[in-house]
């Protein structure tokens, strides 16, 4: 059984929950929304030979922030993550980023090129990135509209048909919540599934899809782009290969769709460690 010692972070305005498992070189798996129990699975098999940090991201799960309706920026986050980087030691880490945690692991990249040593960024939804950009932008308002005056299964229906995942309308809320990362929506953990939702659709979503890289700075780091075998036209996998044109590389496929450690563990740390090695 892999032992998970459990450290508090302070950061200005938030506690940031952070678990660390293994020993060996620095691995830090970065999720936005997705928190550390969704990457469980993955900090388990790399744990076997890397020092593995997983965190819940400010204002999520375990990781209070002082003000829950302050807007969580990406360059908020980047900083949190720099801290954590700072406070494990090891640095330079390599930093597996799924979703808006590879868009945080990229702004880390680009400001503080000394902490990070590869960037794996899985699936970042870089919308600006996107030929049909003002579309998504203008879909993103009205999901975060929806939040507010609906509730997030609403929110999360209309976020599934954007994001082109399309889960059948009586389960969205479920499916979206279980591809974000975030707990599931039974007994106790109800109330701060909620709380994590509002969070993510009203304070953090819009900070992650309107994020710009800068090619020209990670043009010179250790940067792959993983995209999902089964995400073919969806969002993440179109704004991944639009990124990966812009630092003039091509994408790597990993196994599975957005979450694919979950659907295909062994196939994904098996296609993760190929990678590393690799780069």
């Amino acid at each position: 059984m892999t032992v998970v010692t459990t450290d508090l972070l302070d950061r200005p305005d938030a506690r940031i929950t952070f678990d660390v498992r293994g020993t060996g070189p620095l691995l830090v798996l970065v999720g936005s929304p997705m928190g550390a129990e969704g990457f469980g699975p993955l900090a388990d098999a790399m744990a076997d030979d890397h020092t593995v940090v997983t965190f819940d991201p400010r204002g999520t799960g375990r990781s209070p922030a002082d003000d829950p309706d302050t807007d969580s920026t990406v360059a908020l986050r980047a900083a949190d993550l720099a801290a954590l980087v700072e406070r494990v030691g090891g640095a330079p880490a390599t930093l597996f980023g799924s979703s808006g945690g590879a868009v945080v692991s990229l702004a880390l990249a680009q400001e503080r090129p000394e902490l990070v040593g590869v960037v794996v960024a899985h699936e970042p939804p870089l919308e600006e990135l996107l030929p049909d950009a003002a579309e998504h932008r203008a879909a993103t308002e009205q999901i975060v509209r929806t939040c507010r005056e609906q509730g997030a299964a609403a929110a999360w229906a209309l976020f599934l048909e954007s994001a082109g995942l399309g889960a059948a309308p009586d389960d969205a809320a479920a499916s979206a919540a279980d591809d974000a990362g975030l707990p599931a929506t039974d007994g106790d953990a109800t109330a701060q599934q909620a709380a994590d939702e509002r969070h993510f659709f009203l304070h953090e979503m819009r900070e992650t899809v309107r994020w710009r890289p800068d090619p020209q700075q990670l043009r010179g780091r250790r940067v792959v782009v993983g995209i999902g075998s089964a995400s073919a036209g969806q969002i993440c996998d179109r704004a991944s290969r639009a990124l990966a044109a812009e630092l003039g590389r091509d994408p790597e496929p990993f196994p599975g769709g957005h979450v694919g450690w979950l659907e295909d563990p062994a196939g994904f740390v098996a296609r993760l460690r190929e990678v590393l090695a690799r780069t």
